[in-house]
């Protein structure tokens, strides 16, 4: 069994949550932490209880940012030979389980970045995002520059970048970066409840919905449109579109066994 020193990981109810647990400096992502951040997120993904997964810090902090006392003394060939970013992102990448990111308080930098790697981002009204890599000489470096412009188009990621502003849970759902702000004093209930109904649905569902969903970031209309609809004819293969159709035809809830 893995000990984890800077996450916490639990399953409960075939949701499996990884907490960022560094609450001293604000969960900053430390190359510790994400490695076990990827080794959490692949055993999930093994996992056969786990059908959506969830990641979260503090109430006071996400992650604020990259640890950047471990990073201040690095030069080009420490960061690009241990490449934990890029890692990291191939972790996010091979998740077929839905990802869904509850974010109270700061999400930072790498923070902020680690949020769009999920598949969608609940908020508290006390969150805040940027990307203030400028005031520290740098840039971001885990897709903030690119997962940000997809989400928000040119101009606001271009302003959020390039002045490193902090934004509100207001702003960020009104531009498109998170997808409904939960109330504070019933955040992660909230969540759960949210979570514990994708965990009901069919897995290769929503799998098929994960896949579509992404492929569409970077393909062509047509491209997408075709994939779209072999995942769709693909799903009658299998028993659960059996199942949720007669169902629905039967007035009744669905009992899905690809779970």
């Amino acid at each position: 069994m893995t000990q984890f020193s800077h996450i916490q990981l639990q399953t409960e109810n075939n949701i499996t949550t990884i907490t960022l647990d560094r609450p001293k400096v604000l969960n900053a992502l430390s190359t510790p932490l994400m490695e076990e951040l990827i080794i959490a997120i692949t055993k999930a993904e093994k996992d056969d209880q786990t059908r959506v997964i969830v990641i979260t810090g503090s109430e006071k902090a996400f992650a604020a940012g990259a640890d950047i006392e471990e990073m201040q003394s690095k030069n080009f060939s420490d960061m690009q030979s241990n490449n934990i970013y890029g890692r990291l992102q191939d972790a996010f990448a091979a998740c077929r389980k839905p990802v869904i990111a509850a974010v109270s308080g700061y999400a930072l930098g790498g923070g902020c970045e680690l949020v769009m790697m999920c598949d969608f981002v609940l908020a508290s009204e006390s969150a805040k995002f940027g990307q203030p890599e400028v005031k520290l000489g740098t840039l971001p470096g885990i897709g903030g520059s690119q997962r940000l412009t997809k989400l928000v188009g040119r101009s606001k990621a271009m302003e959020i970048c390039l002045t490193g502003r902090f934004i509100d849970a207001a702003e960020a759902e009104r531009i498109g970066l998170i997808a409904r702000i939960l109330p504070a004093d019933s955040f992660l209930d909230d969540v759960y409840k949210i979570a514990g109904e994708i965990a009901g649905y069919s897995l290769s569902a929503t799998r098929m919905i994960k896949q579509a969903v992404h492929f569409a970031e970077s393909a062509p209309l047509d491209q997408g449109l075709a994939f779209e609809r072999g995942l769709f004819y693909a799903s009658f293969s299998t028993e659960d579109q059996k199942e949720g159709m007669k169902a629905f035809l039967e007035k009744r809830e669905p009992d899905f066994k690809d779970k």
